[in-house]
């Protein structure tokens, strides 16, 4: 009986270790999701660098969803990606 006890006290224990882990997460998903891939006039918006960008995109910049740093799409053979200018 008293095994099961401080089983049960550990388990409460680490779920208090979590809970606050978890309501950070929480914050940076929110923050990514109100960030939308479009075009903003001659520039994108939340791009991912390194990645494939779209025929409109060619020789435009963008702007990374998570660092907010500057990326130029270029021809990298043979599909074009954010890559830093």
């Amino acid at each position: 009986m008293r095994v099961r006890s401080l089983l049960c006290a550990g388990v409460l224990a680490g779920g208090m270790l979590v809970a606050p882990l978890a309501f950070g997460a929480a914050d940076a998903s929110t923050t990514a999701a109100a960030c939308q891939y479009k075009q903003s006039g001659n520039h994108w918006n939340c791009i991912t660098p390194g990645a494939f960008c779209p025929a409109d995109a060619h020789g435009k910049y963008g702007y990374a969803k998570v660092t907010g740093k500057k990326y130029r799409c270029k021809s990298s053979s043979p599909r074009w990606r954010w890559l830093k200018p």
